[in-house]
C-alpha cells in the first residue's frame, strides 16, 4: 500500500489578513500594471480568492481606492507621529520632520501612489474622502508648526501642494529625494516666517 500525500488544507485567513492580503496585492498589481488595471476582478485573480470575498471587503473599485488610501495615509500617519514624537520642539526639527517623512512616506509606497491619488479625483465621493484626510494632515501640521508663528489655511494649502508635486517627482525620478525633502523645507520655513510678519 503506496501512501500518498494529500495537499495540506488551506489555512483561512482571519477577515483582518485577509484584507492586508487583497491590499496587499492590490499595491503589487498597480505597481506591475498601473491603476487602470485595478479592478475587483483582476485583484481576486491575482489574489487566488474568489469575487465574491474581494466584493465582501470593498464592494467597488472606488471602495478599493479608498481602502488604498486609507491604508497608505495610516502608514504616513504613524510615521509623522513617531517624528514628530521624537523631534526637538524647534521650527528647524518640526518643519524638516514635515518635510522628510512626506516625502519618505510617498517614496516608501512607491509610484503606485500618484496614480491612487488621481484616481480619487475620479469621483465626488472619492475627493470628498482625499479632502478629509488632507485635513486631519494639514491639522497635525498646524499643531506642529503654530509655536513658531501664525499658520494661514492657504499657506498649509500650497505647503500640501508643494509636498504632493515635490514626492511625485521624487518617485518618478526627475529629483532626488533629498532635493525634493529641501525644497519642501524651504517651502515650509517660508510659510511660517511668513506669518511671524
Amino acid at each position: 500500500m503506496s501512501s500518498t500525500a494529500s495537499p495540506a488544507p488551506r489555512r483561512r485567513l482571519s477577515r483582518e489578513d485577509r484584507l492586508r492580503q487583497l491590499l496587499d496585492v492590490a499595491w503589487q498589481l498597480v505597481r506591475d500594471e498601473g491603476t487602470e488595471a485595478l479592478t475587483l476582478g483582476r485583484l481576486a485573480e491575482l489574489a487566488g480568492v474568489t469575487k465574491p470575498v474581494v466584493y465582501d471587503h470593498f464592494v467597488t473599485r472606488a471602495g478599493l481606492l479608498a481602502a488604498l488610501y486609507e491604508d497608505f495615509d495610516a502608514r504616513q500617519d504613524q510615521v509623522f507621529a513617531s517624528a514628530i514624537a521624537a523631534s526637538n520642539a524647534t521650527l528647524d526639527d518640526r518643519a524638516w520632520v514635515i518635510a522628510a517623512s512626506y516625502v519618505d512616506c510617498v517614496l516608501l509606497q512607491g509610484r503606485e501612489i500618484p496614480g491612487v491619488i488621481a484616481a480619487l479625483s475620479s469621483s465626488p465621493e472619492l475627493e470628498a474622502l482625499k479632502r478629509q484626510y488632507e485635513a486631519i494632515f494639514l491639522d497635525k501640521c498646524r499643531d506642529a508648526l503654530s509655536p513658531f508663528g501664525r499658520i494661514s489655511q492657504a499657506g498649509l494649502r500650497g505647503m500640501l501642494g508643494a509636498a504632493e508635486a515635490l514626492s511625485q517627482a521624487a518617485a518618478s525620478g526627475e529629483i532626488s529625494r533629498e532635493e525634493a525633502q529641501q525644497e519642501l523645507l524651504a517651502t515650509i520655513l517660508a510659510m511660517v516666517n511668513r506669518g511671524r510678519d
